[in-house]
């Protein structure tokens, strides 16, 4: 991979977002994850995190510590491993 990757500059601009979304308990959570797994994205995976990335923090947060279920309508691949492992880090 090179700078000029497309893919480059999305996981750099994903880890910017995962670390400023505004709130300090997802700024850690979701920046955690977000570096320990971009590298090894793929284009859809990328897509589906971007996804995750225009959830609001509230939902996101409750959902990431099952306060609330997970609405059908939102689930995608990467939401649902964002919340298998913030769970796992929460219970381990």
């Amino acid at each position: 991979m090179t700078e000029n990757d497309p893919l480059v500059a999305r996981r750099r601009r994903l880890i910017f977002r995962a670390n400023h979304r505004g709130t300090f308990e997802t700024d850690i959570i979701i920046g955690d994850f977000v570096r320990d797994t971009v590298a090894t994205m793929t284009e859809a995976e990328l897509t589906d995190m971007e996804a995750v990335m225009q959830m609001p923090d509230p939902e996101l947060t409750d959902w990431l510590f099952g306060r609330l279920p997970l609405p059908a309508e939102n689930v995608n691949p990467m939401l649902r491993r964002m919340v298998e492992s913030c769970r796992a880090k929460n219970n381990g």
